[in-house]
């Protein structure tokens, strides 16, 4: 039978002390009493209680650690290899954390199990969390039990997040591959749990539907695979296309390979508009038009937000995405 680690409020209850006493006996504060400190010592020993070095950090007076909780399928750490968007992540909170007497620690949720991994980082947090895809639901428990958390998306209204505007992003790559003439315009969707990926599909649907196009829609899960898998089920039932969005790169060098493996020419026969403006866009061959998404400024934002200590239940700072063109999709 699986027991839960024992915590402080544990340890405080069961000396009938407050959990600040039972802080200053573990830490070694002045201000309880001989008393006090045996009793407390013995019920650590009974409970088996281990001091946890996060929190101890914070009773020092040190700023401690900034914990980045990722919610991905995979298990172990492929997920920071595969997808550029993770290490651009990381790329905008270790300048923050530097020289800030903050660390950095990486945590990864899973489907299975996730709800102890929530309660274990919001339970030890310090500095505070920023949350990477977590799912509302565990944004929300995460936020009933630390308050000091930012999400990198929009989940519930209380919880702190950054966020982009993920709909005017797609709606203007849209409009983009309308200027240069293309009627046929389908789209790779992300995963419909992902809040950035169903705005995106929202500005999608808002521009064909306002420039009298029909939508034409496939998935693809925000992987390459996923974006090749999707763009040659799109050939083979619409062959007519003549323009594509793509609401992630990674989906859209997935699309441009399918695409010239299908015969066709970028961007002659398709255009091709990525989201993101990772090294996915620039890698692609030919380089794909995308819309820059500044995942840097935004992470950089929410670690500072922590660290300053000004994120409130709400808190929402909102950030501008810009189309860039390159060869994917020919000038405006």
């Amino acid at each position: 039978m699986h027991h839960r680690r024992p915590t402080i409020l544990d340890v405080a209850r069961a000396a009938g002390v407050s959990r600040a006493t039972a802080s200053r006996v573990i830490n070694n504060v002045p201000g309880a009493s001989d008393v006090v400190r045996s009793r407390v010592h013995q019920v650590v020993a009974d409970l088996g209680y281990r001091p946890n070095e996060i929190a101890r950090a914070l009773a020092s007076g040190r700023r401690g650690v900034v914990d980045l909780v990722v919610f991905a399928p995979d298990p172990g750490l492929s997920w920071l290899g595969v997808h550029p968007y993770y290490s651009r992540v990381l790329a905008g909170m270790m300048p923050v954390l530097d020289g800030r007497d903050a660390q950095l620690r990486v945590h990864v949720a899973q489907a299975d199990g996730s709800a102890a991994v929530i309660d274990t980082v919001a339970e030890a947090a310090t500095a505070g969390a920023v949350l990477v895809n977590v799912p509302p639901e565990l944004a929300l428990r995460f936020h009933a039990r630390c308050r000091r958390v930012v999400s990198l998306t929009a989940t519930a209204d209380r919880v702190p997040a950054v966020d982009a505007e993920n709909a005017a992003g797609a709606y203007a790559a849209v409009s983009h591959l309308h200027r240069l003439g293309r009627r046929r315009i389908a789209a790779v969707h992300g995963p419909a749990s992902n809040s950035c990926a169903a705005d995106r599909r929202v500005g999608y649907l808002a521009a064909v539907r306002d420039l009298g196009l029909p939508g034409i829609n496939a998935d693809g899960g925000f992987i390459r695979e996923g974006g090749h898998r999707a763009a040659l089920q799109l050939l083979a039932d619409h062959p007519d296309i003549d323009g594509l969005f793509v609401a992630c790169d990674l989906m859209g060098a997935g699309a441009v390979q399918a695409i010239t493996a299908a015969g066709r020419k970028i961007p002659d026969d398709v255009a091709v508009v990525g989201f993101d403006d990772s090294i996915a866009a620039t890698c692609s061959n030919p380089p794909l038009t995308t819309v820059r998404l500044p995942v840097e400024e935004m992470a950089a934002e929410a670690t500072s937000a922590l660290l300053d200590g000004t994120v409130t239940p709400g808190w929402r700072r909102m950030f501008t995405v810009e189309l860039v063109v390159r060869e994917s999709a020919g000038p405006a």
